[in-house]
């Protein structure tokens, strides 16, 4: 059985550059690891291990009554019958989630092919739909009904019994891999169908770090009762573990601009990761890792780094609170 090679695109940590060396202000803003639960809360995300018969709609909803939220969002539906991790934003984190829709994910899977295959037969159809693949979204889904590219990044057979093969892939957001399952069968000559599927990632976040609904529900519990945090950290999260982008780090003195929502000009920028092209949608970070706000790049990261003046990235989605840091202009 031939493996494919993993080429998940959050695996590869991408290089740091600096355009200028400075210092951040510890008098202002906040590491994230240094917050109260209270400010996880309001700004934080859940990573639910979404059990297979509720709605995301429905767990989406649980989780904010559990937490006592004022506003709670998910990202990535799952089908009912679809288990895995469903990333639940909430109050003020629920601004990134719809942004977060375009992060990788990874599935496992059982398909049925409905005819007697072969090890090579597998190995042979798997390979076929690897790479990019052309797909119509099916009838039932929130899309517009037009054929569309996605990329595989890998597909590969795990177990066999029978017609039915445990499989994993890894694939662009919006990969339908229900239809992947019919289309495979279809390229076989004999039908297929999908009987079991588990998200098992999503962008840089992986099932190790989900938690059950009641897990959620104990955390809070032992916070509120006891004043113990230590649950409660495990399942709320920073925004910023959740971010499937490339960042810039901003100077202290750019941080308020950006919360009034400028647009982010070159002299502005501390440190740039490799990898950003024009046109990207990157998280423009405080020197503490804070995130500021989401915006979209006007320019590649080799080029920011060498701009000494003009917008490099126009802001999106501001999530950092103004009056954060101190008003520098």
């Amino acid at each position: 059985m031939r493996r494919l090679e993993k080429r998940w695109e959050h695996d590869v940590v991408p290089e740091i550059m600096t355009k200028i060396e400075c210092e951040t202000d510890e008098r202002y803003g906040k590491r994230p690891e240094q917050r109260s639960i209270d400010e996880l809360l309001e700004s934080g995300f859940a990573l639910v291990d979404k059990p297979q018969g509720p709605s995301s709609h429905e767990v989406t909803s649980w989780v904010k009554k559990m937490l006592n939220a004022n506003k709670a969002g998910h990202s990535g539906t799952l089908d009912p019958n679809v288990s895995g991790l469903l990333p639940v934003g909430l109050n003020g984190a629920t601004k990134a989630m719809g942004l977060m829709l375009k992060s990788s994910k990874e599935y496992v899977g059982i398909i049925k092919f409905h005819c007697d295959v072969g090890n090579a037969d597998v190995d042979r159809i798997f390979h076929k739909f690897s790479g990019e693949v052309e797909q119509m979204p099916p009838v039932k889904s929130a899309v517009k009904r037009v054929l569309r590219k996605r990329k595989v990044y890998y597909l590969e057979p795990l177990e066999f019994n029978g017609r039915e093969v445990l499989f994993r892939v890894g694939c662009e957001a919006g990969t339908y891999i229900r239809k992947l399952c019919f289309d495979m069968g279809e390229g076989l000559g004999c039908g297929a169908n999908m009987l079991e599927l588990r998200r098992t990632r999503v962008g840089n976040l992986d099932e190790t770090r989900a938690s059950k609904l009641q897990d959620i529900k104990d955390a809070h519990w032992l916070w509120k009762e006891k004043g113990e945090e230590k649950e409660m950290r495990r399942v709320i999260l920073p925004i910023e573990n959740a971010l499937g982008m490339r960042r810039i780090w901003l100077r202290d003195s750019t941080v308020e601009s950006i919360c009034s929502g400028a647009s982010l000009a070159a002299p502005g920028v501390a440190k740039v990761e490799d990898g950003i092209t024009a046109g990207n949608n990157v998280a423009l970070v405080s020197l503490k890792d804070e995130l500021v706000a989401i915006s979209a790049a006007d320019a590649g990261s080799r080029e920011i780094i060498d701009m000494k003046k003009g917008v490099v990235a126009r802001t999106i989605r501001v999530m950092m609170k103004k009056g954060t840091y101190p008003k520098c202009w």
